[in-house]
């Protein structure tokens, strides 16, 4: 249980430093309510809701119950040869020949980890563990019939010993149409996601104008804007980037705190997996600046590659 709440926040972090951070007591308070509450959770539902959660919250019988058909392999009972069932030796005599090898015992039921009575045929509840299987071929063992009473099987093969026909060799059941597009269709699916994690972007930005004050206008005359630019780097080293302004003429920023003077371009550094976020000032000078909005274009490039993005913004200055 809490092995499963760590492996959920050690996704969604980098998870050699949050580690480390976390048996030291410096990891911030959501990290341990996380692994809290879903240590909770999952011992609760693990240890006390198992039935409850594979019937009714798991996904998996419905999806099993969607994609299978005749000609799947399940775990089923042969009812040709297990029916009629008897259990009292008086009854078996009387029957005869006619009598099932099932001799009613509910072993099948007794293991089910779901409850569940296989002979009454494929069941929503079903996680085909197959100890309902081990549990019938030792019964059978000790009273001296054939194993396979429960067994995995189609219902095209139980059918088949019904008619007296000839049964199928069990690879049979795979090659078929339906089989060939569950074999595509994962295959794509599979193949789509590996895509995306080739291709995934490593590198976002974005950037908010101030709302108040939307500009103001210095003693020089010059205009200056102020933004929140915002740089996410998603790999697991540090980064160094080149962050610049395009698109107006003229203009210079400078990012609060810092000690390099205003120019269109400056680098900045990111840590592993880390967003940070600047406070950066664009200021255009008085002569040349049209009225009103301007486009601005803020840009990033890592410094080592060619990997860069950018962000279309405005600068704003008074209407004439």
């Amino acid at each position: 249980a809490v092995s499963t709440g760590g492996a959920w926040i050690f996704y969604f972090a980098d998870a050699p430093t949050l580690f480390v951070n976390f048996f030291t007591l410096n990891s911030p308070f959501v990290a341990y309510a996380t692994v809290a509450i879903l240590t909770a959770t999952t011992y609760i539902f693990a240890g006390f809701a198992r039935e409850q959660i594979c019937t009714y919250a798991c996904p998996w019988p419905r999806i099993q119950g969607a994609m299978i058909d005749e000609h799947s392999l399940i775990v089923s009972y042969d009812s040709q040869r297990g029916e009629p069932r008897t259990l009292r030796k008086r009854e078996r005599d009387k029957l005869g020949d006619k009598a099932g090898d099932c001799v009613d015992c509910n072993a099948c039921v007794a293991v089910c980890p779901q409850g569940i009575d296989i002979r009454d045929g494929e069941q929503l509840e079903c996680i085909t563990c197959a100890l309902c299987i081990d549990a019938c071929n030792a019964v059978m063992d000790k009273v001296d019939k054939p194993r396979g009473l429960i067994s995995y099987a189609t219902y095209a093969d139980r059918a088949a010993t019904k008619k007296n026909t000839a049964v199928k060799p069990a690879w049979h059941s795979f090659i078929r149409p339906r089989t060939y597009v569950y074999i595509i269709g994962f295959s794509a699916i599979s193949l789509a996601m590996v895509g995306t994690l080739l291709v995934r972007d490593r590198l976002d930005m974005s950037v908010l104008h101030d709302r108040n004050p939307q500009f103001v206008k210095l003693s020089d005359g010059s205009i200056r804007n102020g933004y929140t630019v915002k740089i996410l780097n998603m790999i697991a080293q540090p980064r160094t980037f080149t962050l610049s302004i395009t698109g107006l003429n003229g203009a210079t920023m400078k990012i609060s705190g810092s000690d390099n003077e205003p120019a269109r371009s400056m680098e900045v550094k990111v840590g592993p997996d880390k967003l940070r976020a600047f406070k950066v000032y664009v200021t255009a000078g008085k002569g040349g600046l049209p009225a009103g909005r301007n486009d601005l274009q803020f840009s990033v490039k890592d410094t080592l590659g060619e990997e860069t993005t950018s962000y279309d913004a405005v600068f704003k200055g008074p209407k004439k």
